[in-house]
């Protein structure tokens, strides 16, 4: 499913040292000098030939730097070899046989690799070498300052950087990570060059956890980071700069670079509120989550782009203690926006979402090695005529029939009489369905949905199980219509974790009314009903002028505005520490933010819709 990234807004200011502010330095040329630099002032000190790992993620291309720094070496007469990490890889045989238990034979999901390390595919031999060869080098004085780069993935591996002078990491975001990977262009472990044949199961089940292990090691080490999303352009700072920018970020409110991704379902709301070239329909857009990167002004003229995730090196002031410590380096929540408006009347089989369900915590920790399952919300935030959400089975629907014809049918023969198995719900504007684990539903379309859910994956793994998306086409973003084959199905899953929850179930447990909890002249806040398995709150903050609130100092929160049009957030203690949304726009206040106060710098009356967590 493509992406589409849209920034507008999206920048967080923060106030930083002066000195770390002059710190960044930008533009190719820029930072080829200042590695050229730094490596010219440690061969002063040492007469011997320069070390240097430059480590990174998936998607970095190391080719315009390194050109840059081996052409403005030969002006500043330094002697510069690269050796690609590529090189101290297993065979790719063996690299496919240590994948292969984490791939499976389940055609739709794997299983994490839980304890692997970079290491595990790397070339013992091979290794001992190049550390053979880099240490004869290390010994050996030189008349002419000269360096060797290691540069791409391992680079930085506990197998070498001990004997490094310098040590890189060079960081990319996830968004143009996938599209290169859907595009064939991705250069995976081993490989010198794209493989156009990559499992995507490699990614997300093993890649990304090997990197990220390797990307926590390495932001202990590094000497610089260094922001490399747009190849022409990186920007490199020293170590102790990027740690003030990260720990004075867990100060702020966090806005995130929305996502918006297609779909067969999609429709078109987004042309009234953004523009986003390239998107031909929208079926959700992602406002806050672990997938997604923030855009980072330190007052220079220069943004710095990074995943949010990084913002993880500091758990207890971001997340908050509970989450770290029962769920270690998840960032557990994310927040959609599902749309659902259409010019003339749809069909129901064109405007709604695959029937579909999700599994509990249980259910991915035995099945998949995820540490968090799926638990959801559905808040309607506008509602256009015949507005709608299918949410579990009618009383006399015939169970073992309807799971007969989903197996039958796996989203290729359609199954006509499906409206006699599922509840539709008429939807109001500010109506909340509660939609735990094994809860058949979908967003039937004709609203706008702010889906609040937990996130099952920091590697942006998706656990829905489909039952039936209606035998219809999906989309095809190459041609921007309905052309693509249909969406697989996920049938063995989804009713192994079917709860069978039946209409009158639901309207007892699952449509949730918000509760007064405060008011005064200035503002009020309500909660909604909850169920015992949901493992968070949904809270709305109503007011005019200016409301309150306060994170206690352990409840990570993610708000959305939902009416108003714009307001601030900024911090009672510590005014400088603010940020401003707009409507539709999200934002992640971290735990240690405290008391606060919102402040409506639009028209009208504003509402603010709360995420958080009940524990603390």
């Amino acid at each position: 499913m493509p992406l589409y990234e849209y920034a507008h807004n999206a920048k967080n200011s923060i106030q930083v040292s002066e000195q770390t502010a002059a710190s960044v330095v930008s533009g190719g040329r820029e930072v080829a000098r200042s590695i050229l630099d730094q490596i010219r002032e440690k061969y002063a000190s040492t007469k011997s030939t320069v070390l240097v790992a430059m480590e990174g993620w998936y998607g970095v291309e190391w080719a315009p730097l390194l050109n840059e720094v081996s052409a403005l070496g030969k002006s500043m007469k330094i002697g510069i070899e690269t050796v690609p990490a590529a090189g101290l890889f297993q065979p790719i045989d063996l690299i496919m046989r240590y994948k292969q238990p984490y791939l499976t034979e389940d055609p739709s999901f794997g299983i994490v690799c839980e304890d692997g390390v970079i290491e595990d595919l790397m070339d013992e031999e091979k290794c001992a070498v190049l550390r053979e060869s880099l240490s004869e080098r290390r010994k050996q004085q030189t008349a002419k300052c000269s360096a060797i780069l290691v540069f791409g993935y391992g680079s930085g591996s506990r197998k070498l950087d001990d004997l490094y002078d310098l040590y890189y990491y060079f960081d990319y975001t996830r968004q143009p990570l996938l599209w290169k990977m859907w595009d064939g262009k991705l250069v995976p472990f081993g490989f010198k060059s794209s493989n156009p044949d990559y499992n995507w199961k490699e990614y997300y089940y093993i890649d990304h956890y090997l990197l990220l292990r390797q990307k926590d090691y390495a932001l202990q080490r590094m000497d610089y980071y260094v922001e490399c999303v747009n190849p022409e352009h990186p920007k490199c700072m020293p170590r102790q700069s990027y740690d003030e920018i990260i720990r004075t970020l867990v100060r702020y409110p966090v806005k995130e670079v929305k996502i918006f991704q297609p779909g067969n379902w999609g429709a078109y709301r987004y042309k009234d509120l953004w523009d986003v070239p390239g998107l031909g329909c929208n079926a959700w857009n992602e406002t806050a989550g672990p997938e997604l990167s923030i855009l980072v002004d330190i007052g220079n003229e220069e943004m710095i782009q990074m995943p949010v995730m990084n913002l993880m090196q500091y758990p207890e002031e971001f997340v908050g203690r509970y989450i770290h410590e029962t769920y270690p380096g998840v960032l557990p929540f994310d927040v959609w926006l599902n749309d659902g408006y259409f010019d003339t009347p749809q069909p129901a089989e064109r405007t709604s979402m695959p029937l579909h369900l999700h599994p509990s915590t249980d259910y991915v920790r035995r099945n998949f090695k995820e540490p968090l399952g799926r638990y959801e919300t559905y808040y309607v935030a506008e509602a256009y005529q015949d507005a709608n959400t299918w949410l579990g089975y009618r009383e006399d629907a015939d169970l073992e029939e309807w799971e007969k014809l989903c197996r039958e049918s796996e989203n290729q023969i359609p199954i006509e009489n499906w409206r006699d198995y599922v509840i539709r719900w008429d939807s109001s504007e500010g109506d909340l369905y509660l939609i735990p684990p094994g809860t058949v539903h979908g967003h039937g379309g004709n609203q706008l949905i702010l889906e609040m859910d937990t996130c099952t994956s920091n590697a942006g793994t998706e656990y829905s199980f489909f039952l039936y998306d209606f035998a219809r086409k999906s989309w095809e973003d190459s041609t921007q219509d309905m052309t693509g084959r249909p969406l697989k199905m996920h049938t063995e899953h989804g009713f192994r974790m079917d709860r069978c929850r039946r209409e009158k179930w639901v309207k007892d447990h699952l449509l949730a009314k918000p509760r007064v909890r405060e008011w005064n002249r200035d503002y009020s806040t309500d909660q909604y009903d909850t169920v015992p398995e949901m493992p968070f709150h949904i809270e709305r903050i109503h007011f005019e002028k200016r409301g309150e609130n306060s994170t206690g100092g352990k409840y990570m929160q993610i708000l959305t505005l939902t009416a108003g049009e714009r307001v601030v957030l900024r911090s009672k203690e510590n005014p400088q520490y603010q940020s401003q949304i707009e409507k539709w726009q999200s934002v992640i206040v971290p735990a240690c933010f405290g008391d606060y106060e919102l402040i409506n710098e639009g028209a009208g009356s504003c509402t603010v819709v709360q995420l958080r967590w009940k524990k603390g």
